[in-house]
Order: C-alpha cells, then sequence, then structure tokens
C-alpha cells in the first residue's frame, strides 16, 4: 500500500504530528501498521480492514466497542486494547480509495509467538481464550452482529459438501470418492449438532473464533498473558467453536497442508492440556450438558473442515488459495485421517 496514504491515515487518528510508520505482524488479511507518534511518543495499531473478507468492517467495529465497552464497565480481570477514534470521533475513516480504516492502542512491552511450542503453551492458550469467553458471559451474544453467517453451522456445510459432490466434474469425483465416502459415513456428527441446536443446555456465547497462539499477547518481560486480540471473527458460536479449532490446529502432529499421511496423528498431551486449560479457564458458565460432551469439540471442528476442503476441491478450488492441482483434495484427507486418529485416541 502507499506510504503517504498509510501515513494520511494515521494522522487521521493521532493528529497532524509526524508519524513513523512500521510494518505489523504476519497477518494474512488486513493490512496492519504501527503509527508512532516521536513527539507524543502515541502508539496505535493501523489496519486497513480487508473488505473482500469482511464486507460489513462496521459490524467488526460495532462488536469490538461493545466488548470493550462491557469489560471496562464490568471491571472484568482481562481486557483488549482500546479503541481510538479519528480526530473527528469517528470509529473508522474511509479513504480516497475507499479503504476502511481503524485503530487501536498499541499494547507496550507485548509479543505474540507464531505456535505453540510445547503443552504448557497449549494449556495457556486454550484457558486464556476460555477466560475471554468466561468474562463476557453476562454480555448477551444476540446483541453481537454475525460477521460471517453460518461460520461454524455444520448442517449448512455439509450441504455445501452435498452441492459440491452433485455438481463436480466426473473428473474431481472420481479422485475424491474415498473422502466423499468416509466423510458420509460420519454424518451422526450433523446428526448431533442439529439435535443440541434446539436444546437449553447448548446455548450461544461469545466465542473468538479465530483461536491461535498468534491472537494472544504476552508480556516482554513476565511472560504472562495480556489479552487475545484480533477480534475480527467474534460473535455469537456454541461451545465446541473455539476449543475445537484449537484441538484441530495444535493438538495434531502435522499442519493441515501435510501430505505425510503416516505423520499424521493426535498428540496425546496437548490433546489434554488444551481440554483441561480450557474447562479451566471457562470456569462454572458452561452447563453439565456442554462439559459431559465437550470432546465433540474437536471432532466437529475437523470433522467440518474436511467438508469444506473437499467441497471447495469439487467445485474447483474457488475459496482457498492452492499452490498445486490437488492440494484442497489433499487438505481434505489430512483432515479426514487426523478425524480418524482422533476417534481412535477417544475410543469411538
Amino acid at each position: 500500500m502507499n506510504n503517504l496514504l498509510i501515513e494520511k491515515a494515521a494522522k487521521q487518528f493521532t493528529g497532524n504530528e509526524d508519524i513513523v510508520i512500521k510494518n505489523l505482524g504476519t497477518g494474512l488479511i488486513h493490512a496492519t501498521y504501527l503509527a508512532i507518534s516521536p513527539n507524543s511518543n502515541k502508539k496505535i495499531v493501523l489496519q486497513a480492514i480487508n473488505q473482500a473478507v469482511f464486507r460489513k468492517p462496521q459490524d467488526i467495529l460495532f462488536n469490538y466497542e461493545l466488548v470493550f465497552s462491557y469489560l471496562e464497565k464490568n471491571k472484568k480481570n482481562i481486557t483488549i486494547p482500546a479503541p481510538v477514534h479519528t480526530i473527528s470521533d469517528q470509529p473508522a475513516w474511509i479513504d480516497e480509495e475507499n479503504n476502511y480504516w481503524r485503530a487501536t492502542r498499541f499494547v507496550d512491552y507485548s509479543y505474540s509467538p507464531d505456535i505453540a511450542a510445547d503443552k504448557e503453551s497449549a494449556y495457556t492458550v486454550a484457558k486464556s481464550f476460555a477466560n475471554f469467553t468466561s468474562s463476557l458471559a453476562g454480555l448477551d451474544a444476540k446483541s453481537l452482529k454475525i460477521i460471517i453467517p453460518r461460520f461454524h453451522d455444520l448442517s449448512f456445510r455439509f450441504g455445501q459438501f452435498e452441492d459440491a459432490v452433485a455438481t463436480a466434474s466426473l473428473e474431481r469425483l472420481l479422485k475424491a470418492t474415498h473422502v466423499i465416502a468416509e466423510l458420509r459415513e460420519r454424518k451422526y456428527l450433523v446428526n448431533w449438532f442439529e439435535m443440541i441446536l434446539s436444546l437449553p443446555d447448548y446455548p450461544d456465547r461469545v466465542m473468538h473464533h479465530d483461536c491461535k497462539i498468534s491472537n494472544i499477547l504476552f508480556h516482554e518481560g513476565t511472560g504472562q498473558v495480556i489479552c487475545p486480540v484480533d477480534l475480527d471473527t467474534l460473535m455469537p458460536g456454541k461451545f465446541f467453536s473455539d476449543l475445537g479449532d484449537m484441538i484441530r490446529s495444535m493438538a495434531c502432529t502435522v499442519d493441515e497442508n501435510s501430505s505425510q499421511w503416516e505423520d499424521i496423528d493426535i498428540r496425546p498431551d496437548f490433546y489434554n492440556n488444551i481440554v483441561k486449560g480450557y474447562l479451566e479457564g471457562i470456569g462454572n458458565i458452561f452447563s453439565d450438558e456442554e462439559k459431559r460432551n465437550i470432546h465433540y469439540a474437536g471432532l466437529i471442528m475437523i470433522y467440518m473442515q474436511s467438508l469444506r476442503f473437499v467441497a471447495d476441491f469439487l467445485n474447483n478450488d474457488i475459496y482457498y488459495k492452492t499452490s498445486f492441482a490437488e492440494q484442497n483434495l489433499n487438505r481434505a484427507l489430512n483432515q479426514l485421517i487426523l478425524l480418524e486418529k482422533l476417534e481412535r485416541f477417544l475410543k469411538l
């Protein structure tokens, strides 16, 4: 992005001061910068929201300010970086190229690691995101805007999968036959999901929906958790969303792009620490039924991701970026194998 445009955007939030701009983070969605005013020592995190991914950026800001105000008003043991308004007291600024800019306070002496390197880190990540949801238990989840409709709706994802099967080319169908058959064999997960939707023991809760260690700030000096960040997908969700995605991404021996099939497995110590940390962080807000069925979380999210990958393969790779012809099919098989390994681990 043009440096002059970035500086102009920064001055909308800091005033007409000298500005130093630095690239910030390794995120793939937004353009993110650290804007520093040396004279006043103001530091803000400046972002141009990717409107191709988030078509209603104003809803992201609405949710953020709602959650920030709730945490501040109720003096919870967790906070998030304060939103910064423009010099004309607007929550965002739109430039002449229609880029949508927002800003938050930069948290000094903070850092975010890229991976959870050990089981203790996995425990910390899970507990931190659970504590975040627990701290927002008094906030009506229905008051939040839906950022991505039906994001973790398993029935919807299964329907997309079946639609893709019905319209795919014969060539791609033949390549995906095994994955399609195995996913259909596990439709009981869809049935279970549909069953809990009508039960009061499984309410919508405020979920982060992007739970990874790089979305947590740690203190450089103490190594302690400061707060979760990157709340773009914050919205209502069921109990399995955040926990299941952490199991999917952190308990696996390899990542979702690996085609070393024999290396794919569940790391028991990571899995157990993730579940333990999440249950400790969530406290007493989960119902007895949610706790009793806590191990459905990983099953549902891994199954859902396999459905999404193979559906995209059958639809000629229109959603996920690929670097070779059958990458989405390989990703779907990767997740299917991981699901099979989790089933064995849980003795299902």
